[in-house]
């Protein structure tokens, strides 16, 4: 092989790598890992501010599953409230979206949005 071939050989298989880590959803951090989302209104527990998490973009995301998307958001928004000090997630909004071409139907994003307290 001659090494301009090589070079773009190398250079197809990482944007290739590059593709398939965006289509993984997002690790949760082992902080992050104890926060919980719910659906219901903490009583009793200090507000500390709002939290939204994401996954998945118009280049990426019509490459990811479903699965991956929300479990992604879910992981980023608990990430993002365990940085904060939280340890409980009152989910205000979910939204999946379609970016991209004109016309395509396939969902690529999911964004999540709440309310993060710190309960005892």
């Amino acid at each position: 092989m001659k090494p301009g071939s090589i070079r773009a050989t190398l250079a197809m298989a990482m944007m290739f790598a590059g593709l398939l880590a965006g289509c993984a959803s997002t690790p949760v951090t082992r902080h992050a890992a104890q926060v919980r989302v719910t659906h219901n209104e903490p009583v009793g527990c200090q507000f500390l501010g709002d939290v939204t998490g994401s996954q998945g973009n118009f280049l990426t995301g019509a490459y990811t599953s479903n699965k991956n998307l929300e479990s992604g958001a879910r992981n980023d928004l608990k990430n993002r409230a365990a940085a904060m000090g939280g340890n409980v997630v009152y989910l205000l909004t979910d939204r999946a979206g379609v970016t991209g071409r004109q016309g395509s139907q396939a969902q690529t994003n999911v964004t999540l949005s709440g309310n993060v307290y710190r309960c005892d």
